[in-house]
């Protein structure tokens, strides 16, 4: 089996985790159950295509890195929705969906589950190429991809533990989260996801150019940018806080107005 064979299996499994996702959501009521499984189901085939091994050959230590740092998002990210999911309502996107879609809700999300397998699928073949990059050893660029992720990694969680501590405070309800790094961009936990994909071209991406399918990697933050900005991230949240705290959402626009990108707060 190659590259080729190696992703076709990632994404058959990645189907198929996105199935028992449906089925999880359709009992329990709760759609933000999809992230969770969506996470962990990445992370899981990233782990199976940077280091199963092809042609009997064992894993390179570029291979193991890999392995690990994606294993390491997986879980993180995955755990973190997972305990969320079963401690609140459901996720403000997902009751949108649910309400916008009436009786026809569970076939179409069945639909968008499977795009969202899809999204992961592709987002796989970037763990893939960075990898499996077969230049010898570990290098500097190397190390510096694995301090882009892991900075990123740490920024996201950073970020997440700050929002679930603002809405534990009572005295905080009905307004929006403007504190610590939610104070230099409006999505800070997007950002450092996004980030921690541009990790992987760099892995990739030979300075030789000899390893041609490593420049496949950059699809990867280009996507998750897309992702996050323009359809599944930013403008279902922005739209939900519109309607549910107008005022307050207005008025941290104007104190935070970057969407994405952190840049000090307005006074």
């Amino acid at each position: 089996m190659g590259l080729v064979g190696l992703w076709g299996v990632a994404a058959l499994f990645i189907v198929l985790v996105m199935c028992a996702a449906w089925v999880v959501q359709r009992r329990t009521g709760q759609g933000g159950w999809a992230d969770a499984f969506w996470s962990l189901g990445l992370g899981a085939a990233g782990v199976g295509v940077a280091l199963f091994p092809l042609d009997g050959a064992a894993p390179s230590p570029r291979q193991w890195l890999a392995g690990l740092l994606i294993g390491a998002w997986g879980l993180r990210l995955g755990l973190h929705i997972a305990k969320r999911a079963a401690a609140e309502g459901e996720d403000a996107r997902y009751a949108r969906l649910r309400q916008d879609w009436g009786r026809g809700f569970q076939a179409k999300m069945f639909g968008f589950l499977m795009l969202q397998a899809g999204a992961a699928a592709f987002l796989s073949l970037s763990v893939l190429v960075g990898g499996r990059n077969p230049a010898p050893g570990l290098t500097l660029q190397d190390v510096l991809a694995a301090l882009i992720f892991i900075g990123a990694l740490l920024g996201e969680g950073v970020a997440d533990r700050q929002l679930a501590a603002f809405k534990r405070d009572p005295a905080n309800k009905g307004r929006v989260c403007d504190v610590g790094l939610w104070a230099w961009s409006r999505h800070p936990n997007y950002f450092f996801e996004w980030l921690g994909w541009c990790a992987w071209p760099i892995f990739a991406i030979g300075l030789s150019g000899d390893w041609l399918w490593g420049w496949l990697a950059l699809t990867g933050p280009a996507y998750m940018y897309w992702l996050l900005t323009k359809v599944s991230g930013v403008p279902l949240l922005e739209a939900h806080m519109k309607r549910s705290r107008p005022d307050a959402f207005a008025a941290y626009v104007e104190k935070t107005p970057s969407a994405f990108f952190p840049r000090p707060p307005r006074r």
